[in-house]
């Protein structure tokens, strides 16, 4: 999959630098989001440690200046080599190699059946991820995003017989068991609930899945709390909100695309999240 060569990050990224000392700088806002602990040393050592096929303890300083390395790289747009510094780390480097690859798809793929290539592996990384390392949320949320990103692409009836909304239900559940303020899960859950609710109508989706409409505004709007300066936060809610009301919210709705459309970049992703705002204003 990483032979062939990506589709490149249509913007400026010079902002985006974040080499170097750089990185572990302005980690904590760059991840607020998703509440991804910085691949040093010691946390690197720490989970080689805890599962001891993961590699050599005396090798966590090479694991996680490669990692480091990576992550500057996905912040900057430059997302298959990110994917391919993460994917050859295995479990230890799952996370990255599925957000490179999963962000690059929602964005910069247009073919539809590669898109559920990408977002099929996803889920299957994110799998191997979760039996290496159970204790670290985004093993999880990223099985969440996969299956929740594929499901999108298939029938509503599909993506429910084949059990991919309890799937991503119960990953969602696992991340915020783990990390209670990771932004981006609570929009993901937000948005199950809004997909059921809007799809096959509240009484139903709320006796065969537990999936409410008053959920969906719960968790957007804890996300928004939590990363105000977040504009994927604001545009998932907004596209929750349609999905359950349609016009009768549809002013709301780009009330956040407009706040959205107005923040400034941290990364690429969010350049990304906020031309697509913008695109979908026009």
């Amino acid at each position: 999959m990483a032979a062939k060569k990506w589709a490149a990050f249509p913007h400026a990224n010079k902002a985006f630098d974040y080499s170097g000392d750089k990185l572990h700088k302005h980690w904590a806002k760059l991840h607020l989001g998703d509440q991804e602990p910085f691949p040093d040393d010691a946390h690197v050592g720490k989970l080689i440690k805890g599962n001891a096929k993961l590699g050599k303890t005396a090798d966590a300083g090479n694991i996680a200046a490669q990692l480091q390395e990576g992550w500057s790289a996905y912040h900057a747009g430059e997302f298959q080599h990110a994917f391919e510094l993460g994917n050859a780390l295995g479990a230890l480097g799952a996370v990255l190699a599925n957000k490179s690859i999963g962000i690059h798809a929602v964005y910069l793929i247009d073919d539809e059946k590669e898109k559920l290539k990408r977002f099929e592996d996803v889920g299957q990384r994110a799998e191997l991820a979760m039996a290496a390392l159970p204790k670290e949320a985004n093993s999880h949320y990223f099985r969440a995003f996969g299956l929740g990103r594929y499901s999108q692409l298939i029938s509503i009836a599909k993506a429910l017989s084949q059990g991919l909304a309890s799937k991503v239900k119960e990953s969602l559940d696992a991340t915020l068991k783990i990390a209670p303020k990771h932004a981006e899960a609570h929009t993901a859950l937000g948005l199950y609930h809004a997909e059921i609710v809007g799809k096959i109508g509240g009484m139903i989706a709320s006796l065969t899945y537990g999936a409410k409409a008053a959920s969906t505004d719960e968790h957007c709007k804890l996300a928004i709390k939590l990363t105000p300066e977040s504009p994927i936060a604001l545009i998932e809610y907004a596209n929750a909100l349609m999905l359950i009301h349609g016009d009768k919210k549809e002013d709301e709705a780009a009330a956040l695309y407009a706040k959205a459309i107005k923040l400034k970049p941290h990364d690429a992703m969010e350049a990304l999240d906020i031309a697509h705002a913008k695109a979908q204003m026009e």
